[in-house]
């Protein structure tokens, strides 16, 4: 452990000089919030400079899936930084790792996905696809069609054009988005639906039309994507109603509508299956990809691209010369090298079926735990994904007050209890995305001391 003195300075330049994501600037700047310096971490647990140990139920931000401390992504990285740290991707260039790394995604992608783009977040993926879907329009003679349809409550990136399809309010307020060619439409949020006598499937059904509602107000000739998570992630962790994605893609298909999947948190295993889009029988024609690519090892994400769109990629190469957008950074070989380490290891420990195995484990010993408690209104998951919401009077649908932060007090209750969950956005939401190598031991864990917690906070 560092020594008192250098704990002191670090603690000093953090609140002077680093600038925080999602964070209170004046409260951190004043010193009214503290902050964690994390040192080390080894399967499921972080450990900060202070020595104590946490069970990370969230993965970092939904994305260090394989766990902590592998040392066969480590090593892939380090060799990769000694044999080559960096050549671009531009022009034809390419290494080992990169190649077979897109190898890799395309075999584990929907059929007809067989071409990636490399970024390095998710946000810059989100970037990439709406680029491509103008470009393709374009291409096609359609230069009116350029809207895309996001949804309230989604999260795809704090850009210009990702911070617009992000429908969360804390990404628009003061920064003047969103910009006036993304539009939303309503989530497919069954527990906060208004008619509370609707069926799942008879709330699939009112969403679609909706959405068909919209696209008629709008002009189908001026829409030229969807793009939607298969299971709602920032915004509360919310999986789809029965029917959902299945009345959504026959409105696309009607309008000729690209789909955009942002798989960024359901890619490469987190709902039990290796793609989210497989797992609700989506067929998109871009696939947003990021954190569970390389576990967060290493920065990368991509963009996985449908024949169908390649065409006329080509196309528009032969009619006007190469295609007009690259990063410095894409296809980056440590990244590449740390993808290739990281799915060779999910499929090596069989980490996909685990999660698929444990996550259910975890979602019914949460509901056997909370169901019944007064003031919790929902839980639900899939996969590797938990969310428990909470609520003032169950049998009436009230909702707490935003300003008593009942899941922020509970959240914070978990963490002295060594358990780190996330309280989610615009409701009293605990949501939970462990890694995917959680036994059921620690699973329990996590149910009791969220328990525990709700407890302390509530009653």
């Amino acid at each position: 452990m560092n020594s008192p003195l250098t704990n002191d300075q670090l603690t000093q330049w953090d609140h002077d000089h680093f600038f925080h994501p999602s964070t209170h600037l004046g409260q951190f700047a004043r010193r009214e919030m503290g902050n964690r310096i994390i040192t080390g971490a080894d399967g499921v647990h972080i450990t900060d400079r202070e020595g104590r140990s946490s069970l990370d139920a969230f993965a970092g931000l939904y994305c260090v899936n394989v766990g902590y401390g592998r040392s066969e992504i480590a090593d892939a990285i380090a060799e990769q930084a000694h044999e080559l740290a960096y050549y671009h991707s531009y022009v034809g260039h390419g290494t080992e790792a990169s190649i077979t790394l897109s190898r890799m995604v395309a075999e584990r992608a929907p059929e007809g996905l067989n071409h990636v783009y490399y970024g390095l977040s998710g946000s810059d993926a989100n970037e990439t696809n709406v680029k491509l879907v103008w470009y393709y329009n374009n291409i096609l003679g359609r230069p009116e069609k350029k809207k895309i349809i996001s949804r309230w409550r989604g999260y795809h990136g704090s850009g210009l054009v990702t911070g617009s399809l992000t429908g969360l309010e804390l990404f628009h307020k003061k920064f003047d988005l969103p910009l006036s060619q993304v539009i939303h439409t309503d989530a497919p949020y069954y527990f906060r639906r208004e008619d509370r006598s609707m069926s799942e499937q008879a709330f699939s059904a009112h969403c679609a039309q909706e959405l068909d509602a919209l696209i008629e107000r709008e002009g189908a000739d001026t829409i030229a994507a969807f793009i939607g998570e298969p299971v709602l992630g920032t915004g509360g962790i919310v999986p789809p109603p029965a029917g959902y994605w299945e009345a959504i893609q026959k409105v696309l298909t009607k309008h000729d509508i690209l789909l955009i999947a942002d798989e960024v948190v359901t890619g490469f295993g987190r709902l039990g299956s290796m793609m989210g889009s497989d797992h609700y029988g989506l067929k998109p024609d871009l696939i947003t990809i990021a954190k569970g690519l390389t576990s967060a090892y290493a920065p990368l994400s991509g963009s996985i691209v449908s024949d169908r769109m390649w065409k006329v990629l080509e196309q528009g190469t032969d009619e006007n010369g190469p295609i007009g957008h690259g990063w410095t950074y894409s296809a980056h070989p440590i990244g590449a090298a740390a993808g290739v380490a990281n799915l060779r290891l999910l499929d090596k420990l069989d980490l996909v079926s685990n999660a698929g195995e444990v996550g259910q484990y975890l979602n019914a010993a949460m509901a056997e735990a909370l169901g019944d408690h007064a003031h919790v209104g929902d839980i639900r998951g899939e996969g590797m994904l938990c969310a428990v919401e909470l609520v003032k009077d169950r049998d009436d649908h009230v909702f707490f007050d935003p300003a008593d932060k009942v899941a922020p007090r509970i959240v914070a209750a978990m963490l002295d209890r060594g358990v780190i969950a996330r309280a989610m956005p615009q409701g009293d939401i605990i949501g939970f995305a462990p890694p995917f190598s959680l036994t059921r031991e620690q699973a329990d864990e996590v149910v009791a001391v969220t328990r525990s917690s709700v407890a302390e906070v509530l009653e």
